[in-house]
């Protein structure tokens, strides 16, 4: 999400073209793949560069540098010079260890919409895509086409197109041998592995059903400022428009979703959904919903019940219950249990820190030249929330092949700081399902 403040707005930077030309070149590379050496440092340290430096990029960044020794930041990127600038003296503030890692000079710094091209065609060998969801399948794409390894945040799409997209780039990196980690960290958390192998090996005998929940009070708004256009406010206050967050069920609710699909090793087939905006509803908040509840189906007959909510004055709950003929799983951060004929809790004081784990297992599959890919399994379980959202926001039941063939891409016409309409909050059974 970055353009050069210095150079004129350059609307031929579309999202669209970036979707369009990422499928084509994998189809490309599907047609006979050869072999390719993936880049990694062949001497010195993995050179990371960070595109997104807001609060999560800053924290990946940190995550990286205490994943690894082999690892140096030496790059970064933002649309906007003060969440860089924010960025950059968070990390020399690091403790010795850690900010004698951080090789940024003024050089290596960029802004703007399209800076994420100067920092990709830079000497790095992988690139952190930390910035609002909407801009993770271009910034994907351009990192894979250049044969950057990726750690890219949840979700990794907002729209169908997006998906697509990422999809593509997933085929690439595959040909390339290239590694890409999702920000999904439960999958590299030690009591969701422990539990969830239990599950595979039948602790809770045959899954019948599911439930998962993110239910929490609300979240950060940033008051809009005079001298900010439209496009600047949106984008500072990027959880409420859907276009740039997929609204809570996708930029939140995902990592629920996730463990589901995970534990029962598909994408379910079909969602329906229903939702609303009861408590936030001042512009102030955009369009988006405060709450969702959608029942999924998986291709064995197995139900999901999700919920995600994020109101104040409520009751909390984010966990995963796995329900099986003969037990049950429970996932939280940090906890897991079964109950059932084979019970079994997990020790908390064995559980480690998934934010570092994830880094310290996508730098050890570039160094060992074992690559690892999970962007498919994370486009899945983006369009696992987006095709509840479509549900939720329409009224209407929307099954997986509908979902992922939707022509619906929620991408503004150009990338500049100007005006940019609010769309209208949606209205199940008036909304149209595209």
């Amino acid at each position: 999400m970055n353009r050069n403040q210095s150079s004129k707005n350059d609307p031929s930077v579309t999202r669209r073209e970036f979707v369009k030309t990422g499928a084509a070149l994998a189809a490309i590379s599907m047609v006979g793949t050869t072999a390719f050496s993936a880049p990694h440092a062949a001497a010195g340290r993995l050179k990371i560069g960070v595109i997104g430096c807001g609060g999560r990029g800053t924290g990946a960044a940190k995550n990286a540098l205490e994943a690894s020794s082999d690892v140096e930041i030496v790059a970064l990127a933002d649309v906007f010079k003060d969440r860089l600038d924010g960025c950059r003296a968070e990390l020399v503030k690091l403790p010795d260890g850690l900010s004698d890692r951080v090789k940024v000079t003024d050089e290596s710094c960029h802004t703007g919409f399209d800076a994420f091209k100067a920092l990709i065609a830079s000497n790095i060998d992988l690139v952190i895509l930390a910035t609002p969801p909407h801009f993770r399948p271009m910034h994907l794409s351009a990192a894979v086409e250049a044969g950057k390894h990726v750690f890219m945040e949840k979700p990794v799409a907002v729209d169908p197109a997006g998906i697509r997209s990422v999809l593509a780039s997933a085929q690439i990196a595959k040909n390339k041998n290239l590694s890409i980690v999702a920000g999904t960290q439960r999958r590299h958390e030690t009591a969701y592995l422990e539990t969830f192998a239990r599950v595979k090996d039948g602790a809770i005998g045959r899954i019948v059903s599911a439930r998962c929940y993110w239910n929490q009070g609300g979240l950060w708004m940033n008051e809009r400022q005079p001298q900010w256009t439209d496009m600047e406010w949106q984008l500072r206050n990027w959880l409420y428009f859907t276009w740039l967050s997929g609204d809570h069920i996708t930029e939140q609710h995902v990592h629920n979703l996730d463990a589901v699909n995970w534990a029962i090793g598909a994408h379910p087939v079909r969602a329906t959904g229903m939702g609303g905006r009861q408590v936030r509803t001042s512009p102030a908040y955009g369009h988006v919903f405060d709450h969702f509840a959608v029942e999924y189906e998986y291709p064995n007959g197995v139900t999901m019940v999700s919920m995600c909510r994020q109101i104040d004055g409520c009751a909390g709950r984010v966990e995963e219950v796995i329900e099986g003929t003969e037990g049950a799983s429970t996932t939280s951060s940090g906890n897991g249990r079964i109950t059932g004929g084979k019970a079994w809790e997990f020790a908390q004081a064995s559980n480690n820190n998934p934010y570092v784990q994830e880094h310290a297992d996508l730098v050890r599959s570039i160094l060992s030249n074992q690559p690892v890919n999970e962007a498919q399994q994370v486009a899945e379980s983006t369009l696992t929330a987006i095709m509840g959202r479509m549900s939720a926001y329409t009224g209407k039941t929307v099954t997986w092949e509908k979902a992922l063939n939707s022509k619906l891409d929620l991408s503004p016409r150009e990338y500049a700081m100007g005006p940019l309409p609010t769309p209208d909050v949606a209205v199940p059974g008036r909304t149209p399902l595209i």
